[in-house]
């Protein structure tokens, strides 16, 4: 399960943050947390983080961090995998350096602060590159997208070099989720497996 955590918004701007007491109490579900944060790094530098908390993978924006060697590494010496994401407008290269701090390389495929956007084709050919820069089929960092994922997009982004998918609106708006994550999961497996790299 993964839940977006919103540490600080704009004044007067009113969101919901997931506290990392929830984290610990949601701990079975495997929870996957991503930090949209203009906090940055300081969301990392207290005793109850969310990967202390129990979170098996967090990620934290690298638009947001100062730091983000040690806040990496603050999150895999907590126990937890430690991704990266990056914006649709940010480019993936300058960060090449920091794929062996990663567990997970998320690239943003809608603008971040709200569901139900629109897939941003733009960052196909960003996904390419990263998956480029990760290496193949069998490397160690996954490649996460985040942002319009359903149907019509998901064997794109498998295509294109990522190998794990978030599809909020596209599961959780339809009266029968199981059987959409069904099938975003087949047209996932055979646009990867179609993938000749």
């Amino acid at each position: 399960m993964k839940v977006s955590v919103v540490k600080e918004t704009a004044p007067g701007e009113r969101r919901v943050a997931l506290v990392p007491e929830a984290v610990g109490k949601l701990r079975a579900a495997g929870l996957d947390v991503l930090v949209e944060s203009g906090a940055g790094d300081r969301a990392w530098l207290t005793d109850d983080s969310y990967a202390e908390a129990g979170a098996r993978n967090v990620t934290i924006h690298v638009e947001a961090a100062s730091a983000p060697v040690r806040t990496l590494r603050a999150i895999r010496a907590a126990g937890a995998r430690a991704g990266l994401a990056v914006n649709p407008a940010t480019p993936v290269e300058p960060y090449a350096d920091l794929l062996p701090e990663l567990d997970m390389l998320l690239l943003m495929t809608v603008d971040p602060g709200f569901g139900n956007q629109h897939f941003l084709d733009v960052v196909l050919p960003k996904i390419r590159r990263a998956r480029a820069l990760i290496g193949g089929r069998d490397a160690a960092v996954w490649l996460q997208v985040d942002g319009g994922v359903h149907e019509e997009t998901i064997g794109r982004c498998a295509e294109a070099g990522a190998d794990v998918f978030v599809a909020g609106s596209a599961v959780f708006g339809s009266p029968d989720p199981a059987r959409v994550v069904t099938e975003l999961r087949g047209l996932a497996e055979r646009a990867w497996a179609a993938r000749t790299d």
